[in-house]
């Protein structure tokens, strides 16, 4: 009997759901329900899916039916939406299957589906790079958690999810670089190096998609531009941060103090303050001047 029930497959296994949704009670349950009692999530993780990979999976599901049971919940007219699965229950329908596997969870709002959703999606590795922040971004939002309280609900580090949202902080064609597979996560955090620098930054975009650049070639030409934008071109000065007529105010009132010819020389942020003496007498009045101020014991 056992073999028999087997041989027929999952269908045999599971109590069919027919014309009647399953009862309230017991909704941890397996049963099988029609696909057109199941309706999407507009909310989920999942932004967009691959119609080749979609059109595999309904023939994998012709082949061998729908293995992995749709998690759903109960919406309040009856119908059941979607938590997990809807690549499965898409396929199902594309390659002619009328019934699928499904797994009723009691959820009571939008934020424990959304969390269902990502556990099982990220658990999967269902989801691109960028739905992937998106979906921590959203828990953070609806939940008001921390960075470490959405790693410990995915089963992640910290470090793993503050990275992740640190790519939604690039320009939206970073961003589709990354969902769609021609830059990848390390790419995307060897260009965070230019935040700051836009055009920079989208230099090297263009050069590690013309190049194909590893992630350690990017990180170096990341800091190479970084450096540039700091550094003056051979030949030019660089450009002063304290503007000179507030030196000339900080030059007199330091030489009125000390009695002596001061200069601000500068070079970016760098430079030095010169305090100009006539004598080796002098000199010893001025560093007595300037550790006494200063606490110091002139020893």
């Amino acid at each position: 009997m056992a073999e028999t029930t087997l041989g027929r497959g999952l269908g045999a296994l599971l109590p069919s759901g027919g014309d009647d949704l399953p009862p309230e009670e017991g909704e941890a349950q397996f049963f099988i329900c029609h696909v057109d009692r199941i309706i999407p999530n507009p909310d989920q993780p999942r932004r967009e899916i691959d119609p080749a990979a979609l059109r595999e999976l309904a023939d994998s599901i012709r082949e061998q039916g729908v293995l992995q049971p749709l998690l759903v919940r109960r919406l309040a007219d009856g119908t059941l939406q979607i938590i997990a699965g809807e690549r499965r229950w898409r396929a199902a329908k594309l390659a002619g299957v009328h019934e699928v596997p499904v797994v009723v969870r009691e959820v009571s709002n939008d934020a424990d589906q959304l969390e269902l959703a990502l556990i099982e999606n990220v658990q999967r590795q269902d989801l691109d790079p960028i739905e992937e922040a998106l979906s921590y971004q959203r828990l953070v939002d609806l939940r008001g958690l921390t960075q470490e309280q959405v790693a410990r609900k995915v089963g992640k580090d910290r470090s793993t999810v503050a990275n992740a949202l640190r790519l939604l902080t690039l320009p939206a064609e970073i961003r589709d670089d990354i969902s769609q597979g021609r830059l990848s996560p390390g790419h995307g955090r060897a260009l965070l190096r230019l935040a700051d620098q836009p055009r920079a930054l989208m230099e090297l975009r263009q050069q590690i998609l013309a190049k194909g650049l590893s992630v350690r070639q990017a990180e170096e030409l990341a800091r190479k531009l970084k450096n540039a934008a700091v550094s003056p071109a051979p030949g030019q000065r660089p450009q002063p941060v304290i503007p000179a007529a507030h030196c000339a105010r900080l030059c007199a009132s330091l030489e009125q103090r000390l009695g002596a010819k001061a200069r601000i020389i500068q070079k970016g942020e760098q430079g030095k303050l010169v305090i100009e003496y006539s004598s080796p007498k002098e000199l010893e009045r001025l560093l007595g001047q300037i550790l006494a101020s200063s606490g110091g014991s002139g020893d």
